[in-house]
């Protein structure tokens, strides 16, 4: 793992329609040394699931037809995905969106315009092996 990639060969799927947005993940993401799959809605972003198998999801909450809870309610509600960490970004940071976030499985919300910073911590934060912590039971 080198200084310059610390997130190579990590699998990102981001899901948004802002070609701003995506733009944006796709090029911090990038020099980081992910894998970027772009969607711009739901229902691109679930074939992309499928056929990627990304180890990470980020889903913009806002999008046309599929918004990013029903994207993330039915990504966490299949079997062969319900592990994967899905990170909601959103402009609306109220406990009502977050607890929404909750109920559909979010595993964190990270508030748009997001920064190469936030975005590669969270990265990091859901796709690196966390040690176990044996309390000896």
């Amino acid at each position: 793992m080198s200084e310059e990639q610390p997130l190579a060969g990590v699998k990102v799927l981001l899901i948004d329609d802002s070609n701003t947005i995506r733009r944006s993940g796709e090029i911090f993401l990038s020099q980081a040394g992910c894998q970027v799959i772009l969607a711009e809605d739901g229902f691109d972003g679930l074939s992309k699931v499928v056929d990627n198998q990304p180890d990470i999801i980020f889903v913009d909450v806002m999008m046309p037809r599929l918004d990013g809870y029903q994207t993330c309610a039915l990504i966490k509600k299949h079997e062969h995905f319900r592990k994967t960490p899905v990170v909601m970004l959103t402009s609306k940071d109220t406990l009502f969106d977050r607890a929404r976030g909750k109920l559909v499985g979010a595993d964190q919300y990270l508030l748009k315009p997001f920064n190469k910073k936030s975005l590669i911590e969270a990265v990091i934060m859901h796709t690196q092996a966390q040690p176990e912590v044996d309390y000896g039971h």
